[in-house]
């Protein structure tokens, strides 16, 4: 099991409750999400930045677009 910090764009939605589930249906393509925050809004483009901790297993690849990966951690 290793954990990857990731930030990634998300589209915003109609309404906080799509936005919520269109992220983490993103997320879970990564892995399970720990954790995860918007930290930026572009109004102008309509996206939101997300950044979140995911937990995947090791025979997982990662591969969301418009994601950027820190170096991972594994757990044993």
């Amino acid at each position: 099991m290793t954990t990857h910090f990731i930030t990634t764009e998300i589209d915003l939605q109609e309404s906080p409750t799509q936005l919520h589930q269109e992220i983490e249906a993103q997320l879970q393509k990564q892995g399970e999400p720990l954790r995860w925050s918007v930290t930026a809004v572009d109004t102008q483009q309509q996206k939101a930045q997300v950044e979140a901790i995911v937990i995947v297993e090791d025979q997982k690849p990662l591969n969301l677009p418009n994601t950027y990966y820190l170096t991972p951690t594994t757990y044993s």
